[in-house]
């Protein structure tokens, strides 16, 4: 295995750390600080507007679309992980560069299944940077792990669907600039192949009948300026042509747009555990107890020594995966997408926590990143599914493949 990146990688690698040393890190505490005194904590504050102007500029934007997605220049997943991991040392900062969730899965989705109209439509102003979007799979009144359980209604009226159901963690619906969501929902309810009811369906914010019902929190965090809520479809009306791909065709859909994703979001936690470490040691340094410095009492190094180890492991083997997507696709991939998703969000959380314990009181306020961090860690052994759903599949796969080698 070669552990070295290629020339162009190095490069970027380079001046992105740059550019979150010159304009992210210095505006950490003002951007918190907005959202503790803003009455209007869905409106993409100044400050934001004012580094993606500046990303662009530094050539730093859409780093996330994959090669083969009509760019042949742009980044493979291995060029594009250790991007994402610098990103994720700051959890917003992926936004400056346009490859923050759900835009970027919404993007992706639009690329690899979106109609010339609908790419024109909706794509070309998310890649501008224009307009957001949001994402609306999961259901308040199922679980919704099994995606075949949603229950969101999608019929066929003429030349209309009409959508009726209520979805929640509907990421980005808060947003005052959300302009469209993606739906999934059911247009054959009663197909014998449960991975055949579902489809994907676009429907823009203002359209009759779409509605917040509240805002939702995780871990007290609201996720602000995207928001998490629940949102109630009534007698939604949008044209036949706004569905994606097909009837039917929403699994497939999905399953497509999480894979990158999930390696994305890994990246990002890898890059939120290793600031951790690295504040812990400072941390530990910094603070005596005891008459001497944290960092010569036996539990904290063994804390700092398993974090490095934890995080190492993970890194390694979402690169692996990563490598794996870009050699073989995701399909054939999904063991190792799978493997990361089990395994890293999981890290990622031990890591956090223990930085968090040795800044005692202050690790669990808005002073350091740790708290938000942890929030974000949590979130992904939920998000995106489950780590038991993850880890059903895997073992299933892992189990066949042995059993079938051996008979």
């Amino acid at each position: 295995m070669d552990f070295e990146y290629p020339a162009r990688t190095r490069a970027l690698i380079e001046r992105l750390e740059s550019f979150m040393a010159e304009h992210v890190y210095p505006v950490e505490a003002e951007y918190r600080e907005h959202f503790r005194t803003t009455d209007d904590r869905w409106k993409t504050p100044a400050l934001m507007h004012d580094l993606r102007d500046k990303a662009k500029l530094a050539g730093l934007w859409n780093l996330f679309v994959p090669r083969g997605h009509g760019d042949d220049d742009a980044l493979s997943n291995l060029e594009y992980a250790p991007l994402a991991e610098i990103m994720g040392r700051v959890v917003w900062a992926c936004e400056v560069f346009n490859c923050n969730a759900p835009d970027s899965g919404n993007m992706e989705t639009l690329i690899l299944y979106g109609s010339d109209e609908q790419k024109a439509r909706w794509l070309e102003p998310l890649l501008a940077g224009e307009m957001h979007s949001a994402f609306a799979m999961t259901e308040p009144d199922v679980a919704s792990s099994d995606a075949t359980n949603i229950e969101c209604s999608i019929e066929r009226d003429g030349d209309e669907y009409v959508i009726n159901g209520r979805k929640w963690f509907t990421t980005g619906a808060m947003r005052a600039d959300c302009d469209i969501l993606v739906v999934m929902g059911k247009t054959d309810p009663d197909n014998a192949n449960r991975h055949r009811q579902q489809s994907m369906v676009l429907v823009p914010s203002d359209t009759p009948g779409v509605s917040i019902v509240r805002p939702r929190t995780t871990l007290g965090y609201d996720d602000a300026p995207y928001g998490e809520p629940e949102t109630l479809f009534e007698n939604v009306r949008v044209p036949v042509t706004n569905i994606l791909l097909g009837e039917g065709r929403g699994f497939e859909i999905a399953q497509g747009r999480l894979g990158p994703g999930r390696v994305h979001h890994c990246m990002r936690l890898i890059g939120c555990a290793q600031r951790a470490l690295e504040l812990m040691c400072v941390r530990a340094e910094s603070r005596s107890t005891f008459g001497r410095p944290l960092s010569k009492h036996q539990s904290v190094r063994e804390d700092i020594a398993q974090s490095f180890c934890d995080i190492e492991q993970a890194r390694l083997l979402t690169l692996k995966a990563a490598a794996r997507m870009d050699l073989v696709g995701n399909k054939v991939a999904r063991d190792y997408i799978a493997a990361i998703k089990i395994a890293v969000p999981a890290m990622a959380c031990r890591v956090i926590d223990r930085a968090m314990q040795v800044h005692g009181a202050a690790g669990m306020t808005e002073d350091f990143f740790l708290a938000e961090a942890f929030n974000y860690a949590r979130q992904c052994r939920i998000a995106d599914g489950p780590d038991q759903v993850h880890m059903m599949a895997l073992g299933k796969q892992v189990a066949g493949q042995h059993a079938a080698e051996s008979s």
